[in-house]
């Protein structure tokens, strides 16, 4: 069953509103990428769409919590502010969100920033919004978390990723806590699991084991138990989204 977000864009073409990357630099640069050997990794790093950046710009917080402790600049000829600014103080970067969501009744957008893509002297806030009524717009905050440093977004680069969670779903699940010897099959496959682990990353150090051949363990990649048989009949191994297209009539009327 497929479900609609629609953005309104109150500022046309103002916004790269795309699917979020499945690669990460940090990844990239990893020995040999075996970063991306990390399925739910790479998974999560897709999940949702993000805004990327049409200029580059750059901030420096003095440390206070006045607003003026930031200062903002860009090398593009635009005025910064209609990217960012200083709304709140305390050294919160506010980048503006030109439009506005709707999303189907009972869903909200969780905003946050990018999956995945740590950024130093600045982190980012999240926030979940009712996008199913409200007829607001919302900002997306970072955190400056170094005085004295210049941050720097470069153009491409996303500030804030979206996407849609069923409202109020975490408040109907029922947590428990429980031995894992109260499930006897789920405990024996854990401990052949964890054998096997530990074996594995013992032959690594061992030349021309099958562990250094082999160099991971692909099992959970591949979507299969610790007998080689399939775990679940969707597993995902790559997460596509479908990219936002532009209509003039408003899908929810149709």
């Amino acid at each position: 069953m497929s479900h609609k977000i629609v953005f309104y864009e109150t500022t046309p073409g103002g916004n790269d509103l795309r699917p979020n990357k499945s690669t990460r630099d940090w990844m990239d640069n990893t020995s040999e990428s075996f970063a991306y050997r990390c399925l739910p990794l790479n998974v999560a790093n897709a999940h949702g769409w993000s805004f990327y950046l049409k200029h580059n710009i750059s901030f420096l917080w003095t440390g206070g919590k006045e607003k003026h402790a930031i200062q903002f600049r860009t090398k593009s000829k635009i005025d910064v502010f209609t990217i960012a600014s200083s709304i709140f103080g305390h050294g919160i970067v506010t980048f503006f969100i030109k439009g506005i969501f709707r999303t189907e009744p009972g869903w909200d957008l969780f905003i946050s920033g990018p999956p995945n893509q740590p950024k130093d002297g600045i982190a980012p806030l999240q926030g979940v919004v009712e996008t199913d009524w409200a007829p607001y717009s919302f900002t997306m905050n970072w955190q400056m978390t170094r005085p004295n440093t210049w941050v720097h977004f470069e153009a491409g680069e996303s500030f804030c990723s979206v996407m849609p969670v069923p409202h109020g779903y975490l408040q109907n699940i029922d947590p428990y806590i429980v031995p894992i010897s109260a499930n006897p099959t789920l405990q024996a496959e854990h401990a052949e699991w964890a054998a096997g682990r530990q074996k594995f990353i013992k032959d690594l150090g061992v030349p021309d084991s099958d562990a250094r051949q082999a160099k991971w363990q692909k099992n959970y990649y591949q979507g299969k138990t610790v007998d080689g048989e399939a775990g679940s009949e969707d597993h995902i191994i790559k997460l596509r989204l479908k990219e936002f297209t532009r209509q003039k009539e408003d899908p929810f009327k149709t």
